[in-house]
């Protein structure tokens, strides 16, 4: 279930990648299996290790979120990790981030650091209208007890609130590609409503994930492309609740 893999000490721009921070990517794959191995050669510039947690065995339409983060972050401690950075297979990081993760990483740990959160349309461009263009997720943390964890059941952060945990803003990008295909816009809004009906979780509810009035599109700016290369399948990359129907 659970998938721990370190890489040897390899010499980076004339350091050892191991010599002080040692960064370990987690995440959790299930119904977007097949997007692992672009997610990880995106993150190999970046990470000195990752953990996955499969769960393809799963038997409910969505597994136990905070279950799952639990075990992924006390992976991460026990494998001596400094830093955790927090991802899911249908997203990527802007290239940049491989340049700059030394910087991020440098001093305290008592930093949570956030990315640009952009809602792919298209491989190449995303959408910045209202709610669209202010996304921030915090995902570059500090590593820490695994006994600590708390969260609730739906959109919780990675980490608790009370670790004390300073919150700053990379200027960096993560990309995500789910929204690039209409019919998982409309999925994801569906499958959101039949696990938080009364919006206990998001007081904006879900219906804004299929509502494309007033669209904006912004093309990703020269420079800050990342890899490799998204070619869309099509496909659901999720439960079909509509099913159940």
């Amino acid at each position: 279930m659970i998938t721990v893999e370190m890489k040897p000490p390899r010499r980076r721009r004339g350091r050892w990648l191991w010599s002080r921070q040692r960064i370990v990517a987690v995440f959790s794959y299930r119904y977007d299996a097949h997007l692992v191995p672009d997610l990880l050669a995106n993150l190999d510039a970046i990470v000195d290790g990752w953990i996955a947690y499969d769960d393809r065995a799963a038997n409910e339409i969505f597994s136990n979120e905070p279950q799952r983060r639990r075990a992924l972050v006390a992976a991460a401690y026990e494998a001596g990790a400094d830093w955790i950075l927090a991802m899911d297979p249908d997203e990527r990081l802007e290239i940049a981030v491989a340049d700059r993760i030394g910087q991020l990483t440098r001093g305290s740990r008592r930093i949570a650091w956030g990315f640009r959160c952009r809602e792919m349309y298209t491989p190449a461009s995303y959408r910045v209208d209202g709610t669209w263009g202010q996304k921030m997720q915090h995902r570059l943390f500090g590593a820490y007890h695994p006994d600590r964890y708390r969260s609730k059941d739906l959109h919780g952060i990675w980490f608790p609130e009370d670790l004390g945990l300073k919150l700053r803003d990379s200027g960096l990008n993560l990309y995500h590609l789910k929204m690039i295909e209409p019919k998982r816009r409309v999925a994801r809004r569906d499958l959101y409503n039949h696990l938080d009906p009364d919006r206990r979780h998001q007081d904006i509810g879900y219906d804004y994930l299929a509502d494309e009035a007033g669209t904006v599109l912004e093309t990703i700016p020269t420079g800050r492309d990342y890899f490799p290369v998204h070619i869309d399948d099509g496909e659901l990359w999720m439960a079909d609740v509509s099913a159940d129907r």
